[in-house]
């Protein structure tokens, strides 16, 4: 306890901005899907403007860090946050697909920068011995400022600038505890990702799992909001499905990861994906059972679509040489992006045919598909030795500088030069 504490102490301030910051970016998703929804758009139309941000992300993974080591990471991270709150208030001032596409670029990319500003300064301040507990530490404020932001959705906001406002207030007083920071800004880390042809050679279940976790995880964040709009679910609930998802990640990824510790990796990610497909299919006829129902098979979801990127990096690095699981981890982390990006665009065709529960049906049948390549995948390899067997790691999927927090990557790279 008094470890914990001490590590609390020393990265205090920039888990309070993460926070401060996933408050206020977090439920920006939801509300512009809304809106959108709300306007009469097409889930096509809303597909392509949600997805820019994914695009945005990804792009800034790769090169974000280039205006971080020119500028050091206070201003490079008061730039990013001053162009993430300008965004927030750009968006009240008229509701249009194409400029709010541009927007999302944007933000997806002022993020990226903000999470290699704040994960290579968390990775700087980890010891070999602190590292797990200061990645879990992160995931923590991450995912439940997030999970805590989806509730401004209750907020009554007649003008429609409410909700904007405050976002921008949020990001701006994010900035305070940065600033303020009295430890040294680091070097940061270049991870440089393997090739997906390199991956798929490596581990095929681990590159094709990890761009369905994109798929399926950027379609929800993109476009759930419209399916609760269409099924009659108001604002308030909206931000209790959100949240449910979001709750029920954090709540069981731990325990699904801990099975694979214990059988077969490959068994763990394809009954992951049986899961993933089967609740979504139980959400589509749980809306005839009201809306509690609804909202456990939320969690459910969420339990089992969070595990399924962390599942598929631990099954990847079981097959790479210990020198490569830095790069491995960066790789998966673009793939997952790229899923991401792609994934609003196809399930919104699929809802555009078929209506709200075309969402689920998307998931569904995607993770169907996987599961099928992982059961082809388990007849033509042989599964690793227990004993090289790494363990599984919750992990966060921003960029490929929270790879190093990865206590695994950094025991293996130490052991592979010893």
């Amino acid at each position: 306890m008094i470890e914990l504490l001490t590590i609390l102490r020393r990265v205090f301030v920039l888990l309070v901005a993460v926070f401060l910051l996933m408050v206020g970016n977090g439920p920006l998703t939801t509300i512009i899907s809304v809106r959108l929804g709300a306007a009469g758009h097409s889930p096509a139309l809303i597909g392509i403007v949600m997805s820019a941000y994914f695009a945005g992300l990804m792009l800034g993974s790769l090169f974000a860090y280039r205006v971080v080591n020119r500028y050091g990471h206070i201003r490079a991270f008061t730039a990013f946050a001053s162009a993430l709150s300008a965004t927030a208030l750009i968006y009240a001032l008229h509701l249009a697909p194409l400029p709010w596409g541009a927007l999302r670029f944007v933000e997806g990319f002022c993020m990226a920068g903000l999470f290699i500003c704040v994960e290579s300064w968390l990775n700087d301040s980890a010891t070999a011995q602190t590292r797990g507990k200061v990645l879990a530490l992160y995931m923590v404020f991450l995912y439940s400022g997030q999970a805590v932001g989806q509730f401004m959705l209750n907020l009554h906001d007649a003008s429609g600038l409410l909700l904007f406002m405050l976002i921008s207030i949020l990001v701006s007083v994010a900035v305070i505890p940065v600033a303020l920071a009295r430890v040294s800004p680091p070097i940061l880390p270049h991870v440089e990702g393997l090739s997906f042809r390199r991956l798929y050679q490596v581990s095929p279940l681990g590159i094709v799992g990890t761009i369905s976790s994109g798929l399926v995880l950027g379609s929800f964040y993109s476009l759930a909001p419209v399916f609760t709009g269409q099924i009659g679910l108001d604002l308030s609930q909206t931000a209790l499905f959100m949240s449910a998802v979001i709750f029920g990640g954090v709540v069981l990824q731990l325990p699904i990861g801990r099975l694979s510790d214990v059988f077969d990796r490959r068994m763990v990610i394809v009954c992951t994906l049986a899961a993933i497909a089967l609740v979504s299919a139980g959400t589509i006829t749980a809306l005839q059972f009201g809306n509690g129902v609804v909202y456990l098979a939320a969690f459910v979801f969420g339990g089992f679509s969070f595990a399924l990127y962390p599942l598929c990096v631990a099954h990847t690095n079981d097959h790479v040489r210990p020198e490569e699981r830095v790069s491995a981890s960066g790789g998966l982390i673009l793939a997952y992006s790229a899923g991401a990006t792609l994934g609003p665009l196809f399930s919104s065709v699929v809802m555009t045919g078929t209506g709200p529960t075309g969402l689920f049906a998307f998931t569904g049948g995607l993770s169907g598909m996987t599961l099928l390549f992982g059961l082809w995948r388990m007849r033509v390899r042989p599964s690793p030795p227990a004993e090289q067997q790494g363990s599984y790691q919750p992990l966060p999927r921003t960029t490929p500088v929270s790879v190093p927090l990865d206590p695994r990557t950094l025991s293996a790279t130490e052991d592979a030069g010893d």
